[in-house]
């Protein structure tokens, strides 16, 4: 049995990655162009949620900073 083939989308860096060798794939002949596009896509959802919650968590960050220098300011 074929070894399942997986991509990384966990990681901007891995997201990356994951374009990289769909991209090489195409060059090779490798993948049909319209699966390319649709793995392209997912890797394009996956990043703008990686960074949603990467935001978010800056943003929860701050509101935290903000609240302890407004308890110390009182």
């Amino acid at each position: 049995m074929p070894r399942r083939k997986t991509l990384k989308l966990s990681t901007p860096e891995e997201i990356r990655r994951s374009i990289s060798r769909i991209a090489n794939m195409i060059l090779n002949e490798e993948i049909d162009p319209l699966t390319a596009k649709a793995m392209i896509y997912a890797c394009n959802s996956a990043l703008t949620a990686v960074r949603t919650d990467e935001y978010r968590r800056k943003v929860e960050e701050l509101e935290a900073l903000l609240m302890e220098q407004q308890e110390r300011d009182k």
